[in-house]
């Protein structure tokens, strides 16, 4: 991530080559603004680091970070894969063009319904435990249906606790301790496992949780390999690459980080004897964490027991900060050259204490009618926006090289009321006592 700012010619925050402040007051605020060339280029990064060590090498984009339309279609042209959680990231994946056999759904408490919509768009599965497998050995037939597992290694890390995937207290994927077993079950039903899985946790700066889950799922791998016969066709290491979110956190070094990772898979290969499997990894913050910029309107300066500058967006359009406690950059997108002077809280809109996208930060003089650009809320905030408070949610926009488009229209007072229905029985005017 580069903290350093791009400045438009009229001297406001520029985003991909398009001016903050015209991005404003043509599309209103709050608005999401997406920089088209970062999340390319930090995709190619991310796919050059690991590739030049293991040419086959895969990248499963979690999409749950972001399921824009224009994003997934950005991704499908790069050669991405797709890490699905849901059967709408599934259909989302197929109508931007993603073949099947670049989904893997990993889903976690999964219906059978959801499994019969997987098996009947030729997605590939990631079991998450043996009560999905036995119901889907009742879905379809089994004999040679490749399949793979999610296994907890017992490893676990993360920006927050609430991210952490594995250890103790997760309830993702089926025991290490049981992995043989659930393997050679697999195979006495007839199914064909091919794949194993596992995911530590999402936000990950430091690499040494990564890599000690790598030694311990290749190990897991050589021994189902070794007394379950099975052949792995790819193995496949979740666990969100982090980014810095503060300009005093180090970023990933991504070519030390894949030199590394790439090195101790291949020598648990050959050690385990395990032929040469697709390695995959699932980054989705680290492609599209810092490409994309939250802009929102400054309506309110309050002098209470604390100043409070209220914007007009809220968690319900950004809940990382209510919800984590995750710091995300601030800038005075009109003057983001001024020096910062105080220390004030900026409060959204939302009618809850909560509601603060800082506490105590240090920013300049602001003043109503300033517009304020919130950094690196491309992952985990448009996708989960809400409707609370029965507020539309925001426009989103796409830029490149200054060349903008709308991808995602604002919505209205009328989709947050769409598929309501009132009964009839309460369409009667109220009768007086």
């Amino acid at each position: 991530m580069n903290f350093d700012l791009e400045i438009s010619k009229k001297g406001n925050l520029s985003i991909g080559g398009a001016d903050a402040t015209h991005l404003a007051q043509e599309y209103g605020t709050p608005l999401y603004v997406i920089d088209e060339n970062r999340i390319r280029d930090n995709y190619r990064r991310v796919y050059r680091a690991f590739s030049q060590h293991y040419k086959d090498f895969q990248i499963f984009y979690a999409c749950k970070a972001n399921t824009n339309l224009s994003v997934m279609r950005i991704l499908e042209e790069e050669g991405s894969g797709i890490d699905a959680v849901s059967p709408g990231e599934i259909y989302t994946s197929l109508l931007t063009g993603f073949n099947p056999q670049r989904i893997l759904f990993t889903g976690n408490n999964v219906k059978d319904d959801e499994m019969e919509f997987t098996v009947e768009s030729g997605v590939r599965l990631n079991l998450d435990s043996i009560s999905q497998l036995k119901r889907l050995a009742k879905i379809v037939d089994p004999d040679g249906f490749k399949i793979s597992f999610r296994v907890n290694p017992m490893v676990g890390a993360g920006h927050h606790e609430h991210c952490i995937t594995g250890g103790e207290m997760s309830k993702f994927g089926i025991m290490e301790k049981e992995a043989v077993e659930v393997y050679k079950m697999a195979q006495k039903l007839g199914f064909d496992p091919v794949g194993i899985h596992t995911h530590i946790g999402s936000g990950i700066l430091d690499p040494e949780p990564f890599k000690l889950a790598v030694t311990t799922l290749m190990d897991i791998a050589g021994d189902i390999s070794e007394n379950a016969g099975v052949k792995f066709e790819f193995i496949d290491f979740g666990g969100g690459l982090g980014i810095p979110y503060s300009p005093d956190e180090q970023i990933l070094d991504i070519e030390t980080f894949a030199k590394e990772i790439t090195g101790l898979f291949k020598d648990k290969l050959a050690h385990y004897n395990l032929g040469k499997p697709t390695m995959c990894i699932e980054p989705g913050r680290y492609i599209v964490g810092d490409a994309s910029y939250l802009l929102t309107r400054v309506n309110t300066v309050k002098q209470s027991y604390r100043k409070f500058v209220g914007v007009d967006a809220g968690f319900n359009t950004l809940l990382r900060p209510s919800m984590y406690g995750s710091y995300h950059h601030i800038v005075l997108a009109n003057k983001p050259l001024a020096e910062s002077v105080e220390k004030l809280d900026i409060a959204g809109n939302v009618c809850e204490s909560g509601d603060l996208f800082a506490r105590d930060r240090t920013l300049p003089e602001l003043e109503e009618g300033d517009l304020i650009a919130i950094m690196n809320a491309g992952a985990y905030a448009f996708s989960m926006a809400s409707q609370y408070n029965s507020r539309p949610r925001p426009a989103e926009v796409l830029v490149k090289n200054g060349e903008i488009d709308l991808i995602r229209e604002r919505e209205t007072i009328a989709d947050v009321l769409n598929k309501q229905i009132i009964p009839t029985r309460l369409l009667n005017k109220s009768k007086k006592n």
